[in-house]
């Protein structure tokens, strides 16, 4: 549509609404298509939810004859209309037999079908403007046989093959959710050897995410997050791909320091990465491994800074490998939820081992970066979780500071 339903100027008359909704089904049931598509103000938009979003006159008409030639015999059959005010809803009947031209690219196999839909009419100057269709895709997949009869050997088959594939690939892009602190789970994923951690974090009745993953990891985190109450918001502890990955799946508010809004909503950070310094295998692998780990630009609902308090943790700002890298300080029991502050791994092998100060090759400013790490070693912290591998216990501090002396 060209403008929207409250422009469109004229008094609304539900005799009216009842009349075109009457005229353009009887085109219908004729299989008149310029009868029916004279029903349509030019612009009207046509949405048949996951068939087809088109506008009249042209595309209307061609929607319409895609139906009626395939279905020489397509019979439509009115139930019930309910109107109210420009509204009508038109619950409808159909049966057909595939004895024409091709219908949506399938040749005709002379199958009959069978459906029940409902198209909602919006009428304004007694043309309608809009229709919002429902029909039953599976139905009508299942009758010209494009799939199985339900419940039948070879559906079940499909079914236990496509669980099977849904399984694995869960179990491959993300472990279930492991508790590391009161109201504190890490979910681990992505390739390779599932380096990445995402946490779950006690937020009232829900969880809040920190740290996003990588696109890979949105299903376990989605169906983690529904079983511990539903995900709340996301807090991004910096904005590269490997760490705002799920991010655009959720639906959620998400949250990041103000000097990490330009990365998190743009390129990632990678206009400062610089990918020659890593060796060979790592300036090939790298980039292709960025791009798939990237959910893409992430739409920041808000903005965090250091000393907020959010779920029971403290914001505590750590710039260095990101200009606004964050992370979560909760004092009762000295759990720093940190990112990528320091790494616990080589981004180049996945090889895991001590302490170090985060990859030259990704840091916006790597000295800053060994501040930050002094830092969080000043809060002594008794765990550390990172945004890669395995924690930080014991000494922490000490671990913290021979890291970013020696590293």
């Amino acid at each position: 549509m060209t403008d929207s339903i409250s422009d469109i100027s004229g008094a609304i008359d539900p005799a009216v609404t009842t009349a075109v909704a009457k005229n353009y089904f009887d085109a219908l049931v004729a299989h008149d298509v310029e009868a029916a598509v004279a029903c349509w103000r030019p612009g009207g938009r046509e949405n048949v939810r996951g068939q087809v979003d088109t506008t009249a006159p042209d595309g209307v008409r061609a929607f319409l004859s895609g139906i009626f030639e395939p279905f020489p015999d397509f019979n439509f059959n009115v139930v019930e209309v309910t109107v109210e005010e420009d509204r009508a809803a038109v619950r409808w009947e159909a049966t057909g037999t595939f004895t024409g031209g091709r219908f949506q690219g399938i040749e005709p196999n002379g199958t009959k079908i069978e459906l029940e839909g409902v198209d909602v009419l919006i009428v304004r100057d007694g043309l309608i403007i809009e229709n919002n269709a429902f029909a039953d895709g599976m139905t009508i997949a299942r009758q010209l046989g494009l799939l199985p009869p339900d419940g039948s050997k070879m559906d079940a088959g499909m079914k236990s093959a496509f669980n099977g594939r849904t399984k694995l690939m869960a179990k491959l892009a993300a472990s279930e959710p492991e508790q590391i602190a009161e109201g504190v789970w890490v979910i681990r994923g992505g390739f390779p050897g599932k380096t990445m951690n995402v946490y779950l974090v006690r937020d009232e009745d829900g969880v809040m995410l920190f740290d996003a993953g990588v696109k890979s990891m949105g299903p376990a985190i989605a169906i983690a997050g529904a079983k511990l109450g539903g995900i709340t918001r996301v807090v991004l502890g910096h904005g590269h791909a490997d760490h705002r990955g799920v991010a655009p799946q959720l639906g959620v508010p998400v949250l990041c320091h103000a000097d990490e809004l330009a990365d998190a909503e743009g390129d990632g950070g990678e206009h400062y990465f610089d990918i020659s310094k890593l060796n060979a295998v790592g300036r090939a692998l790298l980039p292709k491994l960025l791009v798939s780990w990237d959910g893409g630009p992430v739409e920041i609902a808000g903005t965090l800074a250091e000393g907020d308090e959010i779920a029971g943790f403290k914001v505590i700002h750590l710039p260095g490998h990101a200009p606004g890298l964050i992370g979560l300080w909760r004092e009762s029991d000295r759990l720093a939820l940190v990112s990528d502050c320091f790494y616990t791994l080589d981004p180049q092998t996945g090889f895991k081992g001590h302490a170090r100060v985060p990859h030259a090759a990704f840091n916006w400013d790597t000295e800053m970066a060994r501040q930050s790490m002094l830092k969080l070693a000043a809060l002594e912290p008794a765990t550390a979780w990172a945004g890669h591998t395995e924690p930080l216990r014991g000494d922490v501090r000490g671990q913290l500071e021979t890291a970013a002396a020696t590293t």
